[in-house]
């Protein structure tokens, strides 16, 4: 689609006309419009347009200048929109559109409540409280900023120039005034920054709680990345194992997805991304199953993404934090009137220490715990406890947390239950299937452990139990474990402890030898061939009831192992290195769209049916698989 024609909006506007000042309501949807389309000048034509339909195209903004004064429904349903301030020129708006746009954050529907404020409806949804919550808010900016005018000014030397100081005081005010959760943070410092400037502006005489900036104000945040989708192909000569014992899986390529770009720039081929997680279905009578949401992490924010349509659900950005790791869990909420609710709640952690804990539907951040001093690893909550939360740090800790469950201002009250001291950095965190209430696992920087986390004991703090000998006739721990995970209830994959394999062993086998040993010869069942590579920290994945081991390797392919058959297997078991199933290889750079010409897969995971499967890449990508 081009530039929009006079003749166009005349085909499409009602009630018919050959004046384009007649025509009061205009439908532009599905016509996939650029920003750069909307016209200005054609459209400041349309002097008595009231309704304006812009939905299911592809705007990033806009235009600041549309001379539509008299417009009063708005549709932008299902666009990619990263920006809402230019909504300031349609002073009489009532009635306003914007859900499918996934880069648009709860910061923005309050930046939307300020803006319009004759806006009766968002989303065909009631607009009174969030315009409550707005005021509430204004009132109490106001109020802290004009304090913090008075103590910033009386600090001021006479000979300081009053220009500069009154710059200085707009950039400390923003700094220093906070208010509210953190959630909206982005809204508070974008409100703090104009009531400031309004109070410079009035030499300090007054500030208007509300009212309407006359032009679109300075946006105080870049526009979020779009999203790139390649056009589906299947994988040439669908490949197969070695030995061609057993056929291959059936895998079309759906997506490739750069919605974790810093700026918005479709050139950022460096953002790392590093965990994702598939939201499970918590419905009763669907235990284990998942549905085909699937979160993922890097750089500065947390995506959730449909995999059927590659559509980004859910943005949260956090400035200045690079995440690490997500997880999900589901808790009953009982509501103000009583109700129960299910609610599914990401948790999100990384280089700062905290855990972010996301309402992923509601769209906001209703809790943050301060875990740890250093980066946080990894995380990940208990498989029988919805409360419990694991999260592995930088500082040699693992700390088991219970969240609680959300009152009814959503804000949790967090408690430490164990903190379990670890001789190097924990990589990966692994709940034993058999017995998760009893024993965690962890790969770490200087091999395998095991710790006793049952409650009933008395200690709070503890040292690991047993560490993992992964080389015969070692006495030693083994080399860094970056890769570990169930296959079921007894069989373990880990990887990092040998160059070029990834070891099956039993764990029932291991633990049954203990006695009162502090390091255990692990059993080995089997060893699976993969890459010969020195590079660390690929991570390895499951799908026990597929009897997969997944795993991503430095040329950016996935290897897949089908290991049923060593699950239901006798002794003695084949020595050499079982070849994988599958290696699914990267697309060629023209299927991404863009010039990708070395990436690594460092992290892989698939739902427990194994019909998505979900690749992040150190250049920024997110790849999804669909089985066939």
């Amino acid at each position: 689609m081009g530039p929009l024609s006079a003749r166009l909006i005349m085909q499409r506007g009602r009630p018919k006309s050959d004046r384009l000042g007649k025509i009061r309501s205009l439908d532009l949807s599905g016509l996939k419009l650029l920003s750069e389309h909307l016209d200005p000048k054609l459209l400041s034509r349309l002097t008595q347009l009231q309704e304006l339909d812009l939905s299911n195209n592809q705007l990033e903004t806009l235009p600041a200048n549309l001379g539509l004064s008299h417009l009063r429904i708005l549709r932008c349903a299902n666009n990619q929109l990263g920006d809402v301030t230019a909504l300031c020129q349609f002073p009489k708006l009532e009635e306003l559109s914007l859900e499918g746009n996934p880069f648009l954050t709860v910061s923005d529907n309050l930046k939307v409540s300020f803006l319009l404020p004759s806006l009766r409806k968002v989303n065909g949804k009631d607009a009174s409280s969030t315009s409550s919550q707005v005021e509430n808010l204004n009132r109490e900016l106001t109020s802290r900023v004009t304090a913090h005018w008075e103590k910033f000014m009386a600090a001021q030397s006479p000979e300081e120039e009053a220009e500069k100081a009154q710059a200085d005081f707009v950039k400390s005010a923003v700094r220093n005034v906070r208010y509210g959760p953190e959630s909206l943070s982005e809204f508070t410092q974008w409100r703090v920054q104009m009531i400031s400037e309004a109070l410079v502006a009035s030499g300090g005489t007054q500030v208007h709680e509300t009212g309407i900036p006359e032009s679109p104000p300075k946006a105080t945040a870049t526009q979020e990345p779009r999203v790139c989708t390649s056009s589906p192909a299947h994988v040439e000569g669908p490949p197969t194992g070695a030995d061609g014992s057993q056929p291959a899986l059936d895998l079309e390529p759906l997506h490739f997805l750069q919605c974790h770009s810093k700026n918005n720039s479709p050139q950022d081929l460096e953002t790392q991304l590093w965990a994702c997680a598939f939201e499970p279905a918590w419905e009763e009578g669907q235990a284990g199953a998942t549905s085909q949401t699937v979160a993922t992490c890097g750089g500065e924010a947390v995506c959730v993404i449909d995999c059927q349509t590659g559509i980004v659900l859910h943005k949260y950005k956090a400035p200045g934090e690079e995440f690490f790791s997500v997880a999900w869990t589901a808790l009953t909420v009982v509501t103000q009137a009583g109700h129960k609710k299910r609610w599914s709640v990401l948790a999100a952690a990384g280089l700062r220490g905290l855990v972010r804990l996301l309402h992923v539907r509601a769209g906001f951040c209703c809790g943050v715990i301060r875990a740890h001093k250093k980066a946080i690893a990894t995380l990940c909550f208990s498989p029988t406890h919805e409360t419990q939360l694991f999260t592995a740090s930088y500082d040699k800790r693992i700390i088991l947390w219970d969240i609680g469950v959300p009152n009814h201002d959503y804000e949790f009250q967090a408690s430490q239950l164990l903190t379990l001291d670890t001789a190097s950095v924990p990589l990966r965190l692994c709940p034993v299937a058999s017995c998760p209430d009893a024993y965690l696992l962890a790969g770490c920087e200087g091999g395998c452990c095991c710790w006793d986390v049952r409650l009933d004991q008395p200690q709070k703090r503890r040292v690991c139990e047993v560490e993992f000998v992964f080389s015969e006739g070692s006495d030693a721990p083994g080399r860094r474990v970056d890769g570990l995970a169930f296959v079921n209830e007894d069989v373990v994959a880990s990887k990092g402890n040998s160059l070029g394999t990834i070891c099956l062993w039993s764990w029932s086998q291991t633990w049954g030898s203990r006695g009162k040993h502090s390091t255990l010869a692990v059993v080995v069942l089997a060893r699976l061939q993969w890459s010969a590579t020195k590079l660390a920290y690929f991570s390895l994945s499951t799908c026990p009831d597929e009897g997969l081991v997944l795993c991503g390797d430095e040329e950016a392919n996935v290897w897949v192992y089908d290991v049923r058959h060593i699950l239901t297997q006798q002794p003695p078991l084949p020595t050499a290195p079982q070849a994988p199933m599958q290696i699914l290889k990267w697309p060629q750079p023209r299927a991404l769209g863009q010039k990708v010409t070395k990436t690594m897969v460092n992290t892989v995971v698939a739902n427990p049916t194994f019909t998505y499967l979900t690749a992040l890449t150190d250049s920024n990508i997110v790849a999804i698989w669909k089985r066939q």
